[in-house]
């Protein structure tokens, strides 16, 4: 058996939330990063034997395409997909089934599900801190209940976890980062976007029609040089604050 962290983490919540639970297995271990767009992705073969994490983020309730796209290529072969999708405190939406659905026609056997919460990638003032010491003990409990049932044999299926079809519609919120002045063109932010919606050759130019506003230029930035508009977030989040201030739990579903 292997273990697989399997995640599109812009800015790294996502990816910690999926840290905490691989941390229940003690076999060797593998990373995939999602947001891996700008090269040719590899078509990774998993066995029945494989316990994958697939972790995600929530953009407005949906997953972000290019995740969807890459999880795509994958070729689950029976491996066992523990599914998480990590949201700001707002919603998660559709974002859970759409991540099982992309799992199941990628071949894999989804035996759990999980809606966590981490801090908000644009409000950091929403969920800040999280996940926190709460949500690790409750992570962490649930991956062990997990990893109880897969080593008894008891391979669950059917998972069920909420959602709706057809998905929402997919809306990208209209905050692309520009670069100020600060800005040495090291050329960081453009390697590291997972759309490349960055120049290459100037790194100050944002394609704003193909910027999904994940925010991962503004946190691999050296010279904290990219930044979006204040007015803006700050629009957002009185608009927002009644829905987000209230702490939400994380809700953990296993197939029976």
């Amino acid at each position: 058996m292997k273990l697989y962290e399997i995640y599109f983490s812009p800015t790294g919540g996502t990816r910690k939330v999926s840290g905490i639970l691989s941390s229940e297995w003690d076999c060797g271990k593998t990373e995939i990063d999602l947001s891996d767009t700008q090269a040719d992705f590899p078509e990774y073969q998993f066995g029945e034997d494989d316990i994958c994490i697939v972790s995600v983020p929530v953009f407005g309730g949906r997953v972000p395409v290019p995740a969807i796209e890459n999880l795509g290529k994958l070729r689950g072969n029976g491996a066992k997909a523990v599914l998480v999708a990590v949201y700001g405190n707002r919603a998660y939406e559709d974002a859970l089934l759409e991540v099982k659905d992309a799992a199941v026609s990628a071949g894999f056997v989804c035996v759990a599900g999980i809606a966590a919460i981490a801090e908000h990638s644009i409000m950091h003032q929403f969920a800040a801190g999280r996940p926190d010491e709460t949500d690790r003990g409750q992570l962490l409990t649930f991956a062990k209940e997990i990893r109880k049932k897969l080593e008894a044999g008891e391979v669950p299926g059917g998972l069920c976890v909420p959602g709706n079809h057809p998905y929402k519609e997919l809306k990208v919120v209209p905050m692309v980062p520009v670069a100020g002045e600060e800005c040495i063109s090291c050329g960081i932010c453009a390697k590291k976007c997972p759309v490349g919606a960055i120049s290459k050759e100037n790194p100050m130019e944002t394609d704003g029609d193909t910027c999904i506003a994940c925010m991962r230029c503004i946190s691999v930035c050296p010279e904290q040089a990219r930044r979006i508009d204040s007015a803006a977030v700050e629009a957002l989040s009185n608009r927002l604050f009644d829905i987000c201030t209230v702490r939400k739990e994380n809700e953990l579903y296993l197939a029976e």
